[in-house]
């Protein structure tokens, strides 16, 4: 930014140059000498009018009257040569110097982005802060509000256009721009990532994810070989399993769904908080498997309808979870497929959601759902930490997380942990 200022600074100096130089500078003024030249040039187109007149016949005394020319030439001689400067008065200076300057400076003040240049450097020299508020110990006290994430993003990018050659760095950018259901970034982030170090475990698993969610076939493959190469390398992996798990039951593959949530159960123990959602989940695979139903499209293995979310929450505390009424606005109208999405945000409008739902576009509207912390998306963040948050609803028409153009949504107003709240999807993306 200083450097910016000093070129702007040169740039004024030499506009006052331009206006000063010539006042100061100029060719000096001689009223004399510039009446001794028009005298001499008169003077000759005079002897050269008298040469023709003379030809033609139409003077007689040519002589007397180039000598009356001469006299009159000699009389009208300047008394002196000497040439007098030019006086510039400060008075006329000033004035224009400050005329300039505020010209330069007040144009580029309205019309320029001094406010944004300024903006952006503060974003970048908050990066330390926010990467350490994103993924240091206290993340979960210290959620990313929606400015804090888009001033991340762009301290990242700005880091990342000096330095391209830093895998961690892409990998970041990709899973923020998830969070923030940016794909075609997303996307591009962790492919760059993937370039520059591909045998990272977080690389492949983020790649892989983003791949998945971006609903493409071929993608998807590609997605597939990324996690069973970290599954042969770590047989452990949870999160490489759920992805396998979540992506088999979308093929229908339900046998092999049930095959690695078992294998995740196995892994993380009973006392996990996520257990009773695989134990859900595999329930519900069985079911398929036991209807023979592989015609239709499964849902998403955490989808719940109303009934469900209802019985599955009449025995939890009150104290830790939160209701909401939706309703459908009088201009929505729901697409063929898709979903309806439910989620908890913490109240200051941080994009990542604490808690979801998924809900099959039959769900009958105005529908009233309870969250609890067994809908919490992280174990260490769960919906009963928060004392306030906002709900939304989106109708995701694409079956894509990561898009929403087009969607319609609603939001809840700040709701305490343990109320209830009301509010309309009415809005479009």
């Amino acid at each position: 930014m200083t450097l910016f200022w000093i070129l702007t600074a040169v740039l004024v100096l030499i506009a006052i140059a331009i206006f000063v130089i010539p006042m100061y500078f100029g060719k000096e003024y001689d009223d004399e000498a510039s009446r001794d030249e028009l005298n001499k040039a008169f003077f000759k187109d005079r002897i050269h009018e008298l040469e023709e007149e003379s030809q033609e016949g139409l003077v007689d005394n040519q002589q007397e009257m180039v000598t009356d020319l001469q006299q009159t030439l000699l009389d009208d001689l300047p008394v002196t040569e000497k040439k007098q400067a030019a006086y510039v008065s400060p008075a006329m200076v000033v004035p224009g110097l400050i005329l300039i300057v505020g010209i330069c400076y007040g144009v580029y003040g309205a019309v320029g982005s001094s406010a944004k240049v300024e903006a952006w450097h503060q974003a970048v020299n908050r990066l330390p802060e926010l990467t350490q508020r994103l993924m240091g110990d206290n993340a979960s006290n210290e959620p990313l509000s929606d400015q804090d994430m888009s001033d991340l993003t762009l301290a990242l990018r700005t880091k990342l256009h000096k330095d391209g050659d830093d895998p961690m760095g892409w990998l970041l950018l990709g899973r923020i721009a998830i969070a923030n259901r940016d794909g075609a970034t997303a996307e591009m982030a962790m492919k760059r990532a993937y370039d520059l170090n591909p045998v990272d475990t977080d690389i492949r698993l983020g790649y892989a994810q983003t791949l998945m969610l971006s609903g493409k076939p071929g993608q998807s493959e590609l997605a597939r070989q990324l996690l069973r190469q970290v599954i042969k390398s770590d047989h452990s992996n949870v999160q490489a399993l759920s992805l396998l798990a979540f992506d088999a039951f979308e093929q229908k593959n339900y046998q092999q769904a049930v095959d690695y949530w078992t294998m995740m159960k196995t892994l993380i123990g009973p006392n996990d908080s996520r257990t009773p959602m695989l134990t859900r989940s595999i329930e519900r695979a069985k079911m398929r498997i036991a209807d023979g139903d592989s015609s239709k499209v499964a849902p998403d293995p955490t989808a719940i309808d109303e009934t469900t979310t209802q019985s599955e929450t009449q025995n939890a505390d009150t104290d830790k979870q939160v209701t909401a009424t939706i309703a459908l606005g009088k201009d929505v109208v729901l697409p063929k497929q898709g979903n309806i999405i439910i989620s908890v945000h913490d109240a200051d409008g941080s994009p990542m959601p604490i808690a979801a739902v998924k809900l099959p576009l039959s769900t009958k509207f105005p529908l009233t759902i309870t969250l609890t912390d067994k809908d919490s998306m992280i174990p260490q963040r769960q919906l009963s930490s928060l004392s306030e948050m906002i709900i939304r609803a989106r109708v995701d028409s694409d079956g894509n997380v990561m898009t929403k153009q087009g969607d319609w949504y609603g939001q809840s107003s700040k709701t305490p942990l343990g109320g209830e709240t009301a509010f309309v999807i009415n809005k479009q993306y």
